[in-house]
């Protein structure tokens, strides 16, 4: 696999913060257990799980922000990894995040400028699992979405890339490799070697 650009999802892939994500929604839901929190949401876009409502996406939000405003989702493994592929091929992010929660993150690890693109709910009308934002990013990359190189944690991610034609590294440590077999290769995290392999 010759990689023309790498894309790296944003929750739980990029930033470790499955389990903040499930605290929080659980906070919000009634009912709503961690356990499904991860069979029936992780990867949807808040407007999905919110039906629309914005008084409750951006409570949603701030609250995520007040717990990783610091950049500590993001090993220092995954950062070393985003800056060797931003050395070697153009990078995006790619998430079913809002801006509003991304941009804080990618600040306090230090790795905005390490990103030629992010998208994020904000720029599309139809979010993973509909390929649209990964169609997107490899329109404004200029590369053909067969050489999209994406890591994603979640089926929905997955399904998302694999149907705009990408190739897609599937991280098992949000729902385990099962849910993940419909990627193209599964690792358990990212790292400088897998980018390096995958770029070369």
């Amino acid at each position: 696999m010759k990689a023309a650009a790498i894309a790296f999802d944003f929750n739980g892939t990029l930033s470790d913060d499955e389990p903040v994500l499930a605290r929080v929604y659980t906070e919000m839901i009634p009912g709503l257990t961690e356990a499904a929190y991860f069979e029936r949401y992780a990867g949807h876009t808040d407007a999905f799980i919110f039906d629309g409502d914005e008084a409750l996406i951006a409570e949603r939000v701030a609250r995520y922000n007040e717990l990783v405003v610091d950049g500590s989702t993001v090993d220092e493994e995954t950062r070393a990894a985003v800056r060797r592929a931003a050395g070697l091929l153009p990078v995006a992010l790619v998430s079913a995040a809002l801006q509003d929660e991304v941009k804080p993150v990618l600040a306090a690890s230090g790795l905005r400028d390490a990103f030629t693109l992010v998208i994020t709910q904000d720029d599309v009308t139809r979010g993973k699992p509909d390929p649209q934002p990964y169609l997107l990013a490899a329109e404004r990359l200029a590369v053909d979405p067969a050489g999209l190189v994406v890591f994603e944690d979640t089926d929905v991610g997955v399904a998302s890339a694999k149907a705009a034609g990408a190739y897609v590294v599937g991280l098992t440590r949000t729902l385990g490799s099962e849910r993940m077999r419909a990627a193209d290769e599964l690792v358990e995290r990212i790292t400088v070697e897998i980018v390096e392999r995958l770029c070369s």
